[in-house]
Parts: C-alpha cells; sequence; structure tokens
C-alpha cells in the first residue's frame, strides 16, 4: 500500500508540475481583454495555413520593434522566427503606448498576408529615398504578414 500511495503523490505531483509551466504574462492590456492561449503562436506558423485571401483567428506572441510615434495606432512585431508582422488595431478602437518598443506582446486576432504590388513598392522605396538602380530591383510583389487585432497584452518586463 505504501508503494502505491508514493506512485500515486509523485504523479499528481507531476501533473501539477506541468500544468504550472503554462506561460503567464503580467501587464496591461488595450483593447479587448482575453485569455492568453497555450496554443498562442512565436513564429510565423499561422500564416503558412492561409492564402492571400484567408485570413485566421488566433493568438500570437513576439517582441514589439516599433510603434507609430503619432497615436500608437499600429507596430511592428518580431516574432521568434524573426518575421516580422505589421499589425494594426480593429476599427482603430485602440491605441498602445509610443514607448512600449522592446516589449513582450500577445496578441488576439486576425491573421492575413498583404500582398504589395511592384508599383506600391517602388512609390514607397522613392518616398524613402531610394535610387534608381534600387528601384529597379524591385520586380516581384511581395507578401508581407499582417495581424488585425481586437486586443493585445503588452508584458510589464521586456
Amino acid at each position: 500500500m505504501k508503494v502505491f500511495n508514493t506512485i500515486t503523490a509523485l504523479f499528481l505531483l507531476g501533473t501539477l508540475l506541468v500544468s504550472c509551466k503554462q506561460e503567464t504574462i503580467q501587464g496591461d492590456y488595450f483593447g479587448q481583454e482575453f485569455q492568453v492561449s497555450s496554443k498562442a503562436a512565436k513564429t510565423s506558423e499561422p500564416f503558412e495555413q492561409i492564402s492571400a485571401t484567408d485570413s485566421l483567428q488566433t493568438q500570437m506572441i513576439g517582441e514589439i520593434k516599433e510603434v507609430c510615434q503619432n497615436k500608437g495606432c499600429w507596430m511592428k512585431v518580431k516574432l521568434a522566427s524573426d518575421d516580422e508582422v505589421f499589425v494594426r488595431f480593429k476599427d482603430y478602437a485602440f491605441f498602445v503606448p509610443k514607448d512600449a518598443a522592446g516589449k513582450k506582446v500577445v496578441m488576439n486576432g486576425a491573421a492575413f498576408l498583404e500582398e504589395m504590388s511592384v508599383e506600391d513598392q517602388r512609390h514607397y522605396a522613392e518616398d524613402e529615398g531610394a535610387s534608381e538602380d534600387e528601384l529597379a530591383q524591385i520586380t516581384d510583389p511581395k507578401k508581407t504578414l499582417r495581424f488585425e487585432a481586437d486586443g493585445v497584452l503588452i508584458a510589464n518586463q521586456p
């Protein structure tokens, strides 16, 4: 009986340790509050499941690299896979702090792909001061990873 109790206690302890391992993030919500899923993506894998005309409701985790310095109405987020996602906020309903760069973020909303035409790419490159040679090298449409968040959780600690 003593062996059975020991095995049962070890099993329960192991189960407790595994269930407590789930990542918790302390921070501030902007937009709608949500429960952070244990399945929140840290890489660009969700984008591999969709075509240019689809979207996917999901959660993603990354590091904020840049925030709109006018209002905080968009941000660029780097994923663990080194991909960058351009994030806007649903219905322009909320903004994030302009000093949030460098912090961890969990985003809840829709992931989708956007294709930028050669003409648009050249226009933006020209606005940034690209040379004629650099403009001539733009020959293919570019797919960008996009996300429309209905809520974000920005960690208190980077």
